[in-house]
C-alpha cells in the first residue's frame, strides 16, 4: 500500500495536457447548438405547434396531444440530425444527483428492416421505477410504478448521442417525488401573489418570474491522488490529513493566475456547457488552494436549476478526460475554506423591471420597497424553514466555519438601506401622499443607483447585493430547487398577506398609497430582529441572536423539525406547495440520508485506521525498535537513541487511543443502528457517533508528522492541495 502514494504521485509528474479540440468561432456562433431552443423550435415546428409551444412556456397552459405528435416528431428530426440515436427522460429525483434511463428511437419492422420512431407518448410520459427512488414510504417496493413528465419550460438538449428531455417525477398516485415539481408549484404561486402586489402600481404586468444566478464552487484534484485516498473517493471529502505548511494563508490563490491544466480543463468544460445553453460569464480561482469558481448569467429560475444541475454533470465528465477529479462536496479538506453555491435571487415583470431594484420616481421607489420589505419579512416570519431548505450533513461541516455563514438566518443590507428602513420605521406617514405626484410626501427618497451602495458582508447568510438578495448559505453539491422552492413560496405567502393587510386599510377608507406605507411600515418594526450589519462569527452575535429570538440549529436533524410543523404544514397546504405526506416524506428522505452518510463515513474511518493508518504507523514503529536495539548491541547508552525511544513511546500512545476509539465508535454505530425512530437515529449518529471523528483524526494526523515520509500511504494535503 506504501507503493501506491508514490505510484500516483509519479502519474501526477507525468500528466500532460491532452489535445483538446476547441471552437476557433466566438462563443455566440456555437451557443446553444445542442438546445431545442425556441429558435429551432420555429424552425422545425408548424406556426401553430410553436404558438401553443410558447403558449405554455409563458403561461403554463397544456399542450393538447396532436400538438405533442407534431413537437416529438420534430423534436426526433432535430435530435437525428445531429446524430442522437437515443432519447431520456432527464429528472431530479430525491437522490440529489440527476436521473436517466435511455431508450433508442429506433425501432423493428414487421418486413425485417427498422425505423427511427419517437412519439407524442414518449415525448410527454415515461414510467421510471418510483420504488427504486427515495419516497419517503410514498412507494413500497411492491408499488413500483411512478411517472416522469414533460416540462416543456426547459428546452430538450443533447449530451453525446442521446436526446435529453427534462421531467418531473411523481408517483403514481400523484405525490412529487423529485425537486422539481413543488419548485414550479411555488414559483407558480409566487407570480399569481406577486402580479396582485405589482397591480397596486402598474396594471399593465400580467407576470413575475423568478430569477436566479448561482456561483458553483469546486475543488479540482488529480485522478490519481483521488484514487489514492479512499476516504475522498468513498466519502467525496479527507476524513484524515494533517495540513499543509502552506495552505491558503498567504492568500495568493484568490483571483490569481489559472493553472495550465486546469485553464485546459475550464475551456473544455465551459465549451460543453455553452453549448448545451448555459450561460457561464466567469471563472476564477477561488480562495483555497485548487478551488475554483464559475458563475452564469441570471436566468429563469427552473432554467437556471436544470442548467446547473446540468453543469455538475458536465465538470465532472469533462474533468475525467482531464485526469481531474470534481470535487463539490461542502467541506472536503479541513483547515481551508470549503464551497458553497451562492444564490443571487431576484423578481423580473414581463415588462423587463426588476423588482428587487429602485427606480427614478416615488412611484417605483415605493414598489420597490413593497418587494424589498416583504421578503425581508418573509425570511423572518420562516428563518426555520430557510435553515432547513440548506442542511445537509455535508453542509454542517461548512456553516460557521470562516468562508460561510453561521447557522443563524440574519439579512444583511448594507448601511444605507438600513437607513432608509429605520426613517420609515421612525417617521410619522404623511396623510398628503398624492397619486401620480412625483412629490409624494411621506415617502423618503431611494438613491437611484444601488448597485454598489452598500459593503459586502461575507458572514451573512441573506444578504441584498444591490437589486437581488444573494442565498450564500446553499452547500456546493446542493440541488437549489430546495431552497429555491422554500424561499419563493415563503415570499407567495407573504405578498397574500401584505394585499390582504392593505386591502384591509383601503376598505375602511385609507388612500392606497398611505395603507400601502402603513403594512410597509409595520412589517419593518416587525422583522427588525433579522437584519444584522456585523460580523456574523463573532460569540458576541450569538448571543445577541438569542438575545433577538433568532434560532441557532447547528446541525441538520434538529433543523429539518422545521419542516413537519403545524405553522410549515398550514403555509404548505395554503401555497399548495406540498401536501403534508410530501412534506412528512421529504423530512423522512433527508433524515435517512443524513445518518446513511455518517454511517459510510464511520465505517471508513474504522477501515483506513485499522487496515492503513495504524500498520503504517507499527511498521515505522518496529524499524525504530530495531534501530534502538542495534544502537544497543553497538553499546551506545540511552542518550543515543532517546529521540527514538520518544517517537515509539508517542506512537503507542497514538496507535492505542485510535485503537480504542474506533472500537467505542463502532459500538456507538451498532447502538444508533438499532433505534428505530428515524429522527433519534440520525441524533444518534450526530451526537454520539460522529463526536468519535474529531479526536480520532487528530491522532491520526499526528501519526502523519511522526512515520517516515516514505512510508505513509495516503497522499497528503501538500499533495492533493497543489496541481502540478
Amino acid at each position: 500500500m506504501s507503493n501506491t502514494r508514490f505510484q500516483a504521485l509519479e502519474a501526477v509528474l507525468n500528466r500532460e495536457i491532452p489535445d483538446i479540440k476547441l471552437p476557433s468561432s466566438k462563443i455566440s456562433d456555437y451557443f446553444g447548438v445542442n438546445v431545442f431552443d425556441k429558435k429551432k423550435m420555429k424552425e422545425f415546428l408548424s406556426s401553430d405547434a410553436y404558438s401553443v409551444i410558447i403558449d405554455s412556456i409563458d403561461n403554463g397552459v397544456p399542450i393538447p396531444r396532436d400538438m405533442a405528435e407534431q413537437v416529438a416528431s420534430s423534436m426526433k428530426a432535430w435530435a437525428i440530425g445531429k446524430g442522437a440515436t437515443h432519447y431520456t427522460h432527464w429528472f431530479q429525483p430525491l437522490t440529489g444527483t440527476t436521473a436517466e434511463k435511455h431508450d433508442a428511437f429506433f425501432e423493428p419492422t414487421a418486413d425485417g428492416g427498422a425505423i427511427e420512431r419517437f412519439s407524442g407518448d414518449a415525448l410527454s410520459q415515461q414510467e421510471p421505477d418510483a420504488s427504486s427512488f427515495p419516497s419517503g414510504g410514498i412507494r413500497n417496493t411492491f408499488e413500483a410504478r411512478g411517472y416522469t413528465a414533460w416540462d416543456p419550460s426547459s428546452p430538450a438538449f443533447i449530451i453525446g448521442r442521446t436526446l435529453c428531455i427534462p421531467t418531473v417525477f411523481v408517483s403514481y398516485t400523484g405525490e412529487a417525488l423529485d425537486y422539481k415539481v413543488p419548485l414550479l408549484k411555488a414559483l407558480n404561486a409566487l407570480d399569481k401573489a406577486a402580479v396582485d402586489v405589482c397591480h397596486y402600481f402598474d396594471k399593465s404586468i400580467e407576470k413575475v418570474n423568478a430569477s436566479l444566478g448561482i456561483e458553483q464552487e469546486y475543488f479540482l484534484v488529480d485522478t490519481a491522488l483521488f484514487n489514492a485516498r479512499p476516504d475522498l473517493s468513498l466519502t467525496g471529502r479527507t476524513l484524515f490529513g494533517h495540513m499543509s505548511a502552506k495552505n491558503q494563508q498567504l492568500e495568493d490563490h484568490y483571483f490569481g493566475s489559472i493553472p495550465s491544466r486546469v485553464y485546459a480543463f475550464m475551456q473544455d468544460m465551459e465549451t460543453e456547457a455553452l453549448q448545451l445553453g448555459i450561460p457561464l460569464k466567469t471563472r476564477h480561482n477561488e480562495v483555497a488552494p485548487s478551488q475554483f469558481e464559475c458563475a452564469p448569467i441570471y436566468e429563469e429560475i427552473n432554467l437556471a436549476i436544470d442548467h446547473n444541475q446540468l453543469l455538475m454533470d458536465i465538470m465532472d465528465r469533462v474533468a475525467q478526460r482531464h485526469h481531474f477529479k470534481v470535487l463539490l462536496h461542502e467541506k472536503p479538506y479541513a483547515g481551508i475554506n470549503g464551497s458553497g453555491k451562492h444564490n443571487n435571487w431576484s423578481l423580473i415583470t414581463n415588462t423587463g423591471k426588476n423588482l428587487l431594484s429602485p427606480g427614478k420616481t416615488p412611484k417605483n421607489n415605493l414598489m420597490f420597497l413593497a418587494f424589498f420589505v416583504n421578503t425581508i419579512k418573509a425570511v423572518h416570519d420562516h428563518a426555520d424553514l430557510l435553515r432547513a431548505s440548506i442542511a445537509s450533513v455535508n453542509n454542517d461541516h461548512r456553516l460557521g466555519a470562516n468562508e460561510a455563514p453561521p447557522a443563524i438566518i440574519s439579512i444583511f443590507l448594507g448601511s444605507q438601506l438600513t437607513e432608509v428602513l429605520d426613517e420609515i420605521d421612525t417617521s410619522r406617514l404623511s396623510k398628503k401622499i398624492k397619486e401620480e405626484n412625483s412629490l409624494w410626501q411621506g415617502i423618503p427618497k431611494i438613491p437611484q443607483i444601488l448597485k454598489d451602495n452598500t459593503d459586502r458582508n461575507r458572514t451573512s447568510p441573506f444578504a441584498f447585493t444591490g437589486n437581488k438578495f444573494e442565498l450564500r448559505a446553499v452547500g456546493s453539491s446542493a440541488n437549489s430547487a430546495s431552497p429555491m422552492t422554500i424561499l419563493n413560496l415563503i415570499m407567495a405567502d407573504q405578498l397574500k398577506k401584505f394585499k390582504y393587510d392593505v386591502d384591509k386599510l383601503i376598505k375602511k377608507g385609507e388612500k392606497k398609497d398611505v395603507a400601502l406605507m402603513t403594512i410597509i411600515k409595520r412589517y419593518i418594526k416587525e422583522s427588525r430582529a433579522i437584519r444584522f450589519e456585523g460580523n456574523g462569527y463573532s460569540e458576541e452575535w450569538e448571543k445577541e441572536a438569542e438575545a433577538r429570538g433568532l434560532a441557532n440549529v447547528k446541525t441538520t436533524p434538529k433543523a429539518l423539525d422545521a419542516l413537519i410543523t403545524d405553522k410549515a404544514e398550514l403555509l404548505f397546504e395554503e401555497t399548495g406547495v406540498f401536501t403534508k405526506r410530501e412534506a412528512h416524506a421529504r423530512h423522512e428522505i433527508l433524515l435517512d440520508s443524513f445518518y446513511k452518510k455518517l454511517q459510510i463515513e464511520a465505517r471508513v474511518i474504522g477501515e483506513l485506521v485499522m487496515n492503513i493508518i495504524i500498520p503504517a504507523a507499527l511498521s515505522y514503529q518496529s524499524k525504530l525498535v530495531e534501530n534502538v536495539k542495534g544502537l544497543k548491541d553497538i553499546g551506545l547508552d540511552k542518550n543515543s537513541y532517546e529521540a527514538q525511544l520518544d517517537i515509539i513511546n508517542k506512537i503507542s500512545g497514538h496507535v492505542n487511543f485510535l485503537k480504542q476509539n474506533v472500537d467505542e465508535m463502532i459500538e456507538e454505530r451498532k447502538k444508533a443502528n438499532k433505534i428505530d425512530d428515524l429522527r433519534e437515529r440520525a441524533i444518534a449518529y450526530d451526537e454520539k457517533v460522529k463526536t468519535y471523528f474529531a479526536p480520532i483524526r487528530y491522532h491520526a494526523d499526528k501519526l502523519e508528522t511522526l512515520v517516515d515520509d516514505r512510508l505513509w500511504p495516503l497522499p497528503k494535503f501538500r499533495e492533493l492541495l497543489f496541481i502540478k
